[in-house]
C-alpha cells in the first residue's frame, strides 16, 4: 500500500483532509472513497496505480472543446469516488472495487502501473497523435497521489496533463495540484444544494470553488449530466450558466444526456428537444455551450 497524503492522527483513527467529507477513518476501515484507508493509525492509498480503465480517447470524449480539437489522449481511470452519485455512468469502477477470495476489493485487482511506466505508455502512444494523460471515468481526485507523482513527470517530457472530475477536494490539496495540470473538466452535477445532497451525498459550494480556483490557473471546462425532474429546469440551468458567465463568459460548458443506470434506472434520458432549448438558455450568458447529443 503507498501512503496517502492530507490526513492527521485522532488517536487510532485519521481523519481524512482530502475533500469536505473530511472522513474520520477508524484502524482497518476505509472513508467514503472506499480507497483511503486506515491501516494501524496511518492513512493509506490502497488503489495507487491500480487502473482498472486505461484507453487512448479523442479529446472531445472527455469532454474537451477548445482543448486541443482533433487530438487523443491517454486515458487513465482508478477505482473509488468521494460522491454517491444515484445515477452513476461509471459505477463499475467508481463505486466498487475488484473483488478477491478473501473479501478485500483491492487485492487482486490487477497490476500495479508506476508513474514511469503509464508515461512510456503515454509517449509510446504519441505516433497515434497522443498529446499526454487524462485522468478520468470514475474520480481521479481521491487516487491525488498517484496522479502528483505522474503529472510531473509527464509534462517533464512534454505530455499535458489533464484531470476529470467532480470537484470536490479541499482548497489546500487542490492548492497542491493546480501547479501540475493543464486542463481540468469539472462537473457541475446541477445549481442546487438539495441536489447534491439527495442524489450525490455531496454539497455545492465546495464544487464552486474548486472550479473557481482551477479557472485561475488552468484551462476549465464544465460538464452538467441534464437528468429530467432533477436538474432541468429552464431556471436552474439560466442561474447555472449565469454563475459560469461570472467567471468568463468563454468557459465552455457541455449540457450532456444521462442514460439511466446504476440506481436511477427509472429516469429516461432528457428528450434532444428539451436539451437543445435548454442550450439556448444557457448561451444566453456563455459563448461556448455544447450540447452533447445533437450536432
Amino acid at each position: 500500500m503507498h501512503k496517502a497524503l492530507f490526513w492527521e492522527k485522532e488517536g487510532q483513527s485519521v481523519r481524512c483532509r482530502l475533500c469536505p467529507h473530511q472522513c474520520l477513518v477508524p484502524d482497518g476501515s476505509s472513508g467514503i472513497c472506499r480507497v483511503r484507508h486506515n491501516h494501524e493509525g496511518e492513512l493509506y492509498a490502497r488503489s495507487w496505480g491500480i487502473l482498472p480503465a486505461l484507453a487512448l480517447d479523442p479529446v472531445e470524449k472527455k469532454p474537451f472543446a477548445r482543448f486541443h480539437p482533433g487530438a487523443f489522449i491517454l486515458s487513465a481511470g482508478f477505482y473509488g469516488c468521494n460522491m454517491r452519485c444515484l445515477f452513476c455512468q461509471n459505477w463499475s469502477i467508481s463505486q466498487s472495487g475488484s473483488p478477491s477470495p478473501d473479501g478485500d476489493p483491492w487485492s487482486g485487482a490487477g497490476d500495479i502501473v508506476s508513474p514511469e511506466a503509464l508515461v512510456r505508455t503515454a509517449l509510446d502512444m504519441k505516433k497515434h497523435g497522443n498529446i499526454g494523460i487524462a485522468f478520468t471515468y470514475s474520480e481521479p481526485l481521491v487516487n491525488i497521489e498517484f496522479i502528483l507523482e505522474t503529472a510531473p513527470l509527464a509534462r517533464k517530457e512534454g505530455l499535458l496533463v489533464a484531470v476529470v472530475t467532480n470537484g470536490y477536494i479541499n482548497e489546500d490539496a487542490l492548492s497542491v495540484l493546480l501547479p501540475h495540470v493543464d486542463a481540468f473538466n469539472i462537473d457541475l452535477k446541477a445549481f442546487s444544494e438539495s441536489f447534491y445532497r439527495d442524489l450525490c451525498g455531496a454539497s455545492l459550494s465546495p464544487v464552486l470553488q474548486t472550479i473557481t480556483a482551477a479557472h485561475s490557473r488552468a484551462h476549465v471546462e464544465l460538464t452538467t449530466l441534464v437528468i429530467p425532474g432533477h436538474n432541468d429546469s429552464e431556471d436552474e440551468i439560466d442561474a447555472l450558466s449565469s454563475w459560469i458567465a461570472s467567471l468568463s463568459a468563454d468557459i465552455p460548458l457541455h449540457l450532456n444526456r444521462h442514460h439511466p443506470d446504476y440506481r436511477m434506472t427509472d429516469v429516461p434520458p432528457v428528450e434532444l428537444d428539451r436539451l437543445a432549448a435548454l442550450a439556448r438558455i444557457a448561451r444566453t450568458h456563455l459563448s461556448c455551450v455544447h450540447n452533447g447529443n445533437i450536432n
